[in-house]
């Protein structure tokens, strides 16, 4: 994942007519690894089924560490899994709200309807 690498290249102006000596040098730029915190920490926070949230959180503390350290493999390797539990956390949250909101409405429904077969055989009420 580096964004690139400059090369830059000196060269002499020719005095005689001896071959020119040509001098590179390669900067590497900084690598760009995200640690998905902030989604980690939101998933902690509201999406946080099975605990996936805080295991991402704690991955992704583990990858700024690496990173910090100048380990870039390893701030990737802990980065990717985050990603991976935020990614389940997400998926995972949203199925269990739409599931809990499915619950409710069927559970509505049914009460109401016993609701109305109890009134309907007390007396019309």
């Amino acid at each position: 994942m580096y964004k690139e690498e400059h090369e830059v290249g000196v060269l002499g102006v020719p005095q005689n007519p001896a071959p020119v000596m040509a001098t590179m040098i390669q900067i590497p730029t900084e690598t760009s690894v995200p640690d998905h915190i902030v989604w980690s920490l939101f998933n902690s926070l509201f999406m946080n089924w099975f605990c996936l949230g805080f295991v991402a959180f704690a991955y992704s503390v583990k990858s700024r560490d690496r990173k910090m350290v100048g380990d870039i493999i390893g701030a990737q390797s802990y980065a990717s899994t985050a990603k991976c539990l935020n990614v389940w956390a997400l998926v995972l949250g949203i199925l269990g709200t739409i599931g809990g909101i499915v619950l409710l409405v069927f559970l509505y429904i049914t009460a109401n309807h016993i609701a109305s077969q109890i009134a309907k055989n007390n007396g019309g009420y």
